[in-house]
């Protein structure tokens, strides 16, 4: 079978996820796409630029940030596989040894909603900056003074090679990171058996059992960008657990669960803590940030 193409956003980041996927299949080429027509911040169009790669035959298998891949994905594609995952952890980089250590009233600078509330829901003190780029461009602005500390996901860092950059890293019932944090997916047009084959041969159990509770809980939640959730599933000897927050933006109020059970059904699993979830009010919740974002 000769090389695959795999589509690629082309970001430092994606860049380097890409290249690791096509290196786990004995080679490959690197298809970057453009991002795509949407607003600034609009991760959705970068999906949307790889899966027409997909679509029109410019590429076999899409690499995408698998916490950026919507529940549904379009027609005549499907994933096919995922890679190891890496630590689906938040991270805190800045002058503090934990979050305890922030100054009072500093500038913390993220771009995710769900970090925000979070953040404030934790340390309300906290002036919260919008700050949006890539992992190097967001990095210079905490260089430059634009504020004092910054929360990425750990995962990008490290396959960037900056973990020198990270204080520490946040536990995941303290920041629950978002759905598919640290996991690529790997997606191709439904039908292509050989591509699909390789993705799978690429495939591991832990990171793909974790994967498929977190978009089961995340569909049964109905959560869209907008909406402030965490969702993080750890598959452990004997049992799969699962994590779930919900919240408003300003941290004033959220809900917060955890779910064990049989990592043999982790859709299940998603949609139980899902449901615990939403009888708790998370539904309510996420209707208002929807309004507010």
């Amino acid at each position: 079978m000769p090389a695959l193409r795999l589509a690629t956003r082309g970001s430092a980041l994606a860049r380097a996820q890409s290249t690791a996927v096509a290196d786990a299949l004995g080679g490959g080429e690197l298809v970057p796409v453009r991002s795509g027509d949407g607003e600034p911040g609009d991760k959705a169009r970068f999906v949307r630029a790889v899966e027409a790669a997909l679509l029109d035959g410019a590429a076999e298998l899409g690499v995408h940030s698998a916490k950026d891949l919507p529940a549904a994905e379009a027609e005549g594609l499907g994933l096919v596989g995922v890679p190891a995952r890496e630590d689906p952890a938040d991270a805190y980089v800045g002058a503090a040894r934990s979050l305890a250590e922030v100054r009072g009233g500093a500038r913390v600078g993220t771009s995710s909603l769900r970090r925000r509330a979070q953040l404030l829901a934790l340390r309300p003190d906290l002036e919260i900056a919008a700050v949006h780029g890539n992992v190097d461009t967001r990095l210079r602005k905490l260089e430059a003074g634009e504020c004092e500390g910054l929360v990425l996901a750990l995962a990008g860092l490290r396959r960037l090679g900056r973990d020198a950059a990270v204080s520490f890293a946040f536990e995941i019932d303290v920041m629950t990171p978002a759905a598919g944090q640290g996991a690529l997916a790997l997606q191709a047009r439904t039908g292509d058996r050989p591509t699909a084959a390789a993705a799978a041969s690429i495939t591991d159990r832990t990171a793909l059992v974790e994967l498929t509770a977190e978009r089961a809980a995340v569909a049964a939640l109905g959560a869209t960008c907008n909406t402030p959730i965490g969702i993080c599933a750890r598959l452990g000897d004997d049992a799969l657990e699962l994590h779930g927050f919900a919240g408003l933006a300003d941290g004033s109020e959220w809900v917060r669960d955890r779910i064990a059970g049989d990592p043999g059904q982790p859709a299940a699993l998603g949609e139980a803590l899902a449901e615990r979830m939403l009888a708790a009010g998370a539904r309510e919740l996420l209707e208002r940030a929807e309004a507010v974002g």
